[in-house]
């Protein structure tokens, strides 16, 4: 996918890593469909990119937000007259223990990082289909996607479930030259720490004493994570190179081994079971 002159939609395209993409898709001659929930904020992020001599245009969007998404395709085409790459970008955090997580935040953070990368793959494979010049989507996931840890159960929920919702399209957006990536950060320079204030009880979810300073300490890694723009720049290697899984932290592959090597331990001891082992074997996955 050369992305010069194709029509980039891109999600939570103000600021941070979708500003990021955005303006390193720009750069290479690709038209910018920003998307983003805060007015203000887009229009700041427009002014920028068109003073770079990009071709911008704006659009608010709450990708929580079935018919806001559709809303938003609609003006994309009405813009640009087709699309070619849609960045699912747009997401929020929060974590908590269990039993101590509001339903409401739940609901919350599914619909934004889940469903709305959900709504953002129905609405526009069909518009990427009918121009019948291939595409690509970019999902944005995180490492919390392949690995976990305590008081942020929510979070990982949602971004293990864009990793796995992402390999199952990959085959399927294919057949019709649409390529796809999944995107899986570690800590980046970005607000993401806050975005919990706009829950709907406006809480972290992590408050129990003994999670007392785990907010502060995620706070300091984030504001001390990559440059967004370096993410942005790398991601858009990626999906030029057709790379699917996207990293950006070399040393992060420590705790995906470790996870690997969990996994595989306790698939020994299921493959050890006489009783297991006796049943027939299982039909292969279809491909």
């Amino acid at each position: 996918m050369d992305v010069s002159g194709k029509v980039a939609f891109v999600t939570g395209g103000a600021s941070g890593i979708g500003f990021g993409i955005a303006t390193a898709m720009a750069a290479r001659g690709a038209k910018i469909m920003l998307a983003d929930i805060d007015a203000d904020q887009l229009q700041t992020a427009a002014s920028t990119l068109t003073a770079s001599g990009a071709e911008v245009g704006t659009v608010i969007c709450d990708v929580g937000d079935e018919q806001a998404v559709r809303a938003a395709a609609t003006a994309t085409i009405e813009r640009f007259g087709k699309v070619h790459i849609v960045v699912n970008n747009a997401g929020v955090g929060s974590g908590g223990r269990a039993g101590e997580v509001a339903i409401a935040d739940w609901r919350w953070i599914v619909d934004i990082n889940l469903m709305g990368v959900v709504y953002g793959v129905e609405i526009f494979t069909p518009l990427i289909k009918s121009h019948g010049e291939g595409g690509y989507f970019v999902n944005t996931a995180s490492m919390a996607g392949h690995v976990a840890s305590p008081a942020m159960a929510p979070y990982h929920a949602t971004k293990f479930a864009v990793v796995g919702y992402t390999e199952a399209l990959k085959d399927d957006l294919g057949q019709h030259n649409i390529g796809i990536s999944v995107l899986c950060p570690a800590w980046v320079r970005t607000h993401i720490y806050k975005s919990h204030l706009s829950s709907p009880t406006g809480k972290s979810g992590i408050g129990s004493p003994r999670d007392e300073g785990t907010l502060s300490a995620m706070q300091q890694v984030v504001e001390n994570g990559i440059a967004p723009e370096l993410v942005g720049e790398w991601t858009v290697d990626c999906v030029e190179a057709d790379r699917f899984y996207i990293f950006t932290h070399p040393s992060m592959l420590q705790y995906i081994d470790g996870r690997h090597a969990d996994i595989r331990a306790d698939y020994a001891a299921c493959a050890a079971d006489e009783r297991l082992a006796a049943e027939p074997d299982a039909l292969p996955i279809p491909t």
